[in-house]
């Protein structure tokens, strides 16, 4: 008999900690530790505690991309107080042989997957012709985060070999996720990165896992509880905050 090592995990969800209308709120004080967190998942994004940076995960291996453009593999210690993660076992690829920017490849990506309605996971292992990327920067006090990205320093990638990993979102989850895509890089050094603002693919390999729902997990630290959570206009503070 084969060995299931996901026996008795929840495979088919996608892993939902906090919300994204609680970081617009400033809630930045981490809620679980990465021995937590890799209970709920082998693949994901996030950030961590005060928005010290941008996390990304895949193959079970997590690292933090750090404000000054390093990356950090993670230590039990390291806390976030928002990430999404899943375990990755995808059921559609495709191999991408001509340079795409990101607006085609999206277009391509709405193409392989049957509905707009539903969550999945994606994960590009290739050579991008160029990659911008933002870090967040560590916050000392909790100022909303549209505050917060005005200082964000942004990186770019020239002809680079790398991972990006990350979500699509449905609409009726947005302020819960980003909803639409959302997606972090890693070049293949695992030396830098970040939150993904623009791309052009020169050639790949794209994964695709359709997932059946989300769980999600409220924080009880006290600034989740605290927060006010409402929003006054929700879509232009992620369009802020997400570039």
């Amino acid at each position: 008999m084969a060995f299931d090592a996901n026996k008795g995990k929840d495979t088919g969800a996608v892993f939902q900690l906090s919300t994204m209308t609680s970081l617009l709120a400033g809630v930045y004080d981490g809620a679980m530790n990465f021995d937590q967190i890799k209970e709920h998942g082998d693949f994901g994004i996030g950030t961590f505690d005060h928005l010290d940076g941008e996390m990304i995960g895949f193959d079970n291996q997590f690292y933090q991309l750090c404000s000054d453009g390093t990356a950090t593999p993670l230590t039990s210690e390291d806390l976030t107080p928002f990430c999404s993660l899943t375990y990755f076992q995808p059921q559609i690829t495709k191999t991408f042989h001509e340079p795409l920017d990101k607006a085609s490849f999206e277009k391509e990506l709405h193409k392989l997957v049957p509905s707009d309605n539903l969550f999945y996971a994606y994960r590009i292992d290739g050579v991008f012709k160029e990659v911008s990327t933002r870090t967040v920067a560590y916050q000392e006090k909790p100022i909303p985060m549209t505050e917060a990205v005005k200082t964000q320093p942004v990186f770019h990638f020239e002809n680079k070999k790398g991972t990006i990993v990350g979500f699509w979102t449905p609409a009726f989850a947005q302020g819960i996720a980003v909803a639409g895509f959302h997606f972090h890089f890693i070049d293949e050094d695992r030396t830098g990165g970040g939150h993904v603002l623009d791309y052009v693919l020169d050639h790949g390999t794209l994964q695709i896992d359709q997932k059946t729902h989300q769980s999600l997990y409220t924080p009880e630290t006290d600034a989740f509880l605290k927060a006010d959570l409402s929003r006054g206009d929700l879509e232009k503070e992620i369009k802020v905050t997400e570039g």
